[in-house]
């Protein structure tokens, strides 16, 4: 939850310009960068959709819960691979946007096994 959560307040700081100037990544206002930037946004909100989807599915006791949560966690996988290899070819390699983008490489990696393997699954 806290990372679909995380997905919508950061579009939401993005698109209200909120991000202090300091935190913005390199070549921030490059309109090619905010277009790579903004393409992200119907994958993170489709991320956010099915994490937050598969949570209330699986408050109602819905089997069809698992369906959701793995297409979350492979969704957010992608995206911070993505991240991550567009970071690496740039040679760019500022903590501040790695760190968050390693975690959503890393984290359903953690998950997904559980799931598909039914160790998860009540």
């Amino acid at each position: 939850m806290i990372t679909d959560i995380g997905f919508l307040l950061y579009w939401l700081i993005t698109l209200l310009h909120l991000i202090p100037d300091r935190y913005l990544f390199k070549d921030y206002t490059n309109t090619i960068l905010v277009a790579w930037n903004f393409s992200f946004l119907p994958l993170d909100l489709l991320i956010s959709f099915t994490g937050l989807l598969s949570l209330f599915l699986y408050e109602k006791g819905k089997i069809v819960w698992i369906k959701f949560a793995l297409t979350s966690l492979i969704l957010t996988f992608c995206s911070g691979l993505q991240a991550i290899a567009f970071w690496t070819l740039r040679l760019d390699f500022d903590l501040n946007w790695w760190l968050p983008n390693l975690f959503l490489l890393i984290y359903p990696m953690f998950f997904i096994p559980r799931i598909i393997s039914n160790k998860i699954v009540e």
